[in-house]
């Protein structure tokens, strides 16, 4: 038992050193490697430095290449410019040269054109002289013209001065007559007064004091119920017998009134404001209209003019009382008389 450890204890011993040299050569070759890989980047480091060396002085001739390019440039420029000048000098010397010689060419020529050109100015002078002979002809025509219209414009301010005289005298004239026609209108009016007045009066005294019948103002108001039904247009006897009387003292007062006096006797018809009701009268219009109507007819009946004689409907539109109760509507509904001009 003993043995086998001896054994086993020399077997171990002999394996180490073994691994110690396979691991020394192991360092040592790492080592050469170190140091060749470091040789090689000495040298390519120093390689790598000369050929910046050599690009850096590549550019530096580039550069200078550049600056002489550009002066070759400018001096190029500048030769242009002055061969430009010198062009543009040599053109203008030409052209002066052309132009002494144009005047040269002229001078010799100036004897032979001076006698026609001579000609050409007398020539124009007598086309002037001859203008101006017309001229003169025109203005002496042109200042006869002015006389004449001088004359005719004396004229026509002697005739309108006459005129003027003539509608002063005209005017005084007419405001004379206007101020005749306005006395003989008043005086018109005043007798038309005066047998309006009469006319009344006798109507007055024929039908007496009736309450139904009065006068208001210039008119002889009728009450309608004296001439019609309610409604209606249709004379009634008792109305008829009043319109005699009123025909009988309108002839008579015809005979009276002088002619030349324009009068009429107006028959103006009136309604209460309560609408009417009724398939003969749509209005209150035709109504007022038709009673007016019915009282000239019979008045023209009875032999009254009847130039003399107008009908009016006034319907509910000028009352006399405007209440509204039976007494104000009866007051309204009537038929006025009122002797006028035309």
């Amino acid at each position: 038992m003993a043995l086998a450890r001896s054994r086993r204890s020399e077997s171990a011993f002999n394996y180490w050193p073994g691994f110690v040299d396979a691991l020394s050569t192991l360092v040592l070759s790492i080592v050469f490697l170190l140091s060749v890989f470091l040789v090689v980047q000495f040298f390519l480091s120093q390689e790598v430095t000369g050929k910046d060396k050599a690009l850096e002085q590549l550019n530096a001739r580039i550069a200078q290449l550049n600056e002489l390019l550009s002066l070759e440039k400018l001096g190029k420029l500048s030769l242009d410019d002055q061969v430009a000048q010198l062009k543009a000098g040599l053109a203008s010397a030409e052209g002066e040269r052309d132009r002494m010689k144009g005047l040269y060419e002229g001078l010799a020529n100036s004897g032979n054109d001076a006698q026609g050109r001579a000609n050409e100015l007398n020539k124009a002078l007598d086309s002037e002289k001859a203008v101006s002979s017309r001229a003169l002809a025109q203005i002496e025509v042109l200042n006869q013209q002015i006389s004449a219209l001088r004359r005719q414009l004396a004229a026509l301010e002697e005739a309108l001065d006459a005129s003027e005289k003539r509608d002063k005298d005209s005017q005084s004239r007419i405001a004379d007559l206007g101020q005749r026609l306005n006395v003989a209108l008043a005086q018109r009016v005043q007798e038309l007064s005066k047998y309006r007045s009469e006319f009344f009066g006798r109507l007055r005294a024929i039908l007496g004091n009736r309450p139904d019948i009065r006068i208001v103002g210039d008119r002889f108001v009728f009450q309608s119920e004296v001439f019609f039904d309610t409604g209606q247009a249709t004379l009634l006897p008792e109305g008829k017998t009043e319109l005699e009387t009123v025909a009988t003292a309108l002839i008579d007062l015809d005979k009276q009134i002088p002619s030349e006096i324009a009068w009429v006797l107006r028959v103006d018809g009136h309604t209460d404001v309560r609408p009417i009701n009724s398939p003969v009268f749509k209005s209150n219009w035709e109504l007022s209209a038709a009673r007016a109507i019915s009282v000239v007819q019979y008045l023209v009946s009875l032999g009254v003019p009847p130039q003399r004689l107008v009908a009016a409907g006034f319907a509910e539109f000028q009352p006399l009382d405007t209440g509204q109760n039976e007494d104000a509507y009866k007051r309204n509904r009537r038929i006025e008389l009122k002797l006028t001009e035309k």
